[in-house]
């Protein structure tokens, strides 16, 4: 075991306030190799004897590097040091982009933990990830939600959860602790690869603005992730219940067996526009099941306010929307 250090009572702190992982749970660590992940795996590994947790290392081969397999067999060697159950995932072949990679990646851990009883699975995101994760998703263009996307927890089936407990920590601490500890990082030459946009934020757009506006911006970048969270789960709440609001006895309404679903456009005028939009998305997520773009959430807004039987752009699939009376109907496509 390290010898006790602030990083290490920060982290049970964190853990035991955010209410990340119980006491005697079955703990996954997705553990890539790299500093974050090392961080993470001997913080747990030393908080162990006081939570009673049965932990385990997982790694995700992308095969997207020459060197990934010998990355693998270097991950294994640290769980078989540490006398810790070792997961290892290869791709059948080399993911390409990294959007797919981290869809692949998250199917592995859920598969794993399902398979073998974990209840949580535990990554070294850190507040470093969360400020480019903002940045990121702020030059794409997107609302709160995406800027807020890093969250501490988050479930990925009912029975398992992801949790992030380096979301207060930089990459510069978990530097530092690796060092003083020796930790052995394998370096990853493609975090260095400017062809990533992630990479490009890391390595030139996050240093030139600590150099020229605000050398606490990565720190603040993060903090404002965090109050946007917060805003976030409320604003998702009180949505929830303006859908809730606008959907009932519908369905008793139905006469046409071509109408899929329906919303109250009456009573949703009486909602601020922030709450419309956050309502139409949620409602879209359930009888889409997907979520709709910005333009697609101010159409089906603007019906809101249409006169009755104005009709939507057919959607993905070939749905549209009609309005009929105070009803924003989504009818089926003819078959």
């Amino acid at each position: 075991m390290s010898p006790w250090t602030p990083l290490h009572a920060h982290i049970h702190t964190t853990l035991r306030s955010r209410q990340l992982v119980g006491r005697n749970d079955r703990l996954l660590i997705a553990v890539s190799g790299g500093q974050d992940s090392l961080c993470l795996l001997q913080l747990l590994r030393d908080l162990q004897p006081k939570w009673n947790w049965d932990l385990a290392i997982a790694h995700c081969d992308h095969r997207w590097r020459p060197d990934s397999a010998e990355n693998a067999v270097h991950v294994g060697r640290l769980a078989a040091r540490m006398d810790l159950p070792f997961y290892l995932e290869t791709a059948r072949s080399p993911v390409e982009t990294e959007a797919a990679a981290r869809s692949w990646r998250y199917r592995v851990l859920e598969r794993i933990a399902c398979k073998d009883g974990f209840g949580a699975i535990a990554t070294g995101h850190t507040a470093s990830d969360r400020a480019e994760t903002l940045l990121f998703n702020l030059l794409r263009g997107t609302g709160a939600d995406g800027l807020q996307a890093l969250t501490w927890k988050r479930p990925l089936s009912p029975e398992i959860v992801l949790v992030r407990p380096l979301l207060a920590v930089t990459r510069s601490q978990t530097a530092e602790f690796c060092d003083r500890f020796a930790l052995p990082i394998w370096q990853d030459a493609t975090n260095h690869d400017l062809k990533y946009t992630r990479n490009r934020i890391r390595h030139e757009l996050l240093p030139y603005l600590a150099s020229h506006f605000n050398p606490q911006v990565e720190r603040h970048c993060a903090q404002t992730a965090e109050l946007l969270r917060a805003e976030v789960e409320y604003l998702e709440a009180v949505a929830a219940q303006w859908l809730q609001c606008c959907l009932p006895q519908y369905t008793e309404k139905v006469k046409s067996p071509s109408v899929k679903t329906a919303l109250n456009r009456e009573k949703l005028r009486d909602c601020p526009l922030a709450l419309q939009r956050r309502v139409m998305r949620q409602w879209w997520e359930q009888w889409a099941e997907r979520s709709p773009n910005f333009e697609r959430i101010e159409a089906a807004i603007a019906l809101i306010d249409a006169p009755n039987g104005t009709c939507s752009d057919p959607f993905p699939g070939g749905a549209i929307a009609r309005v009929s009376g105070e009803w924003i109907e989504i009818h089926h496509p003819p078959t």
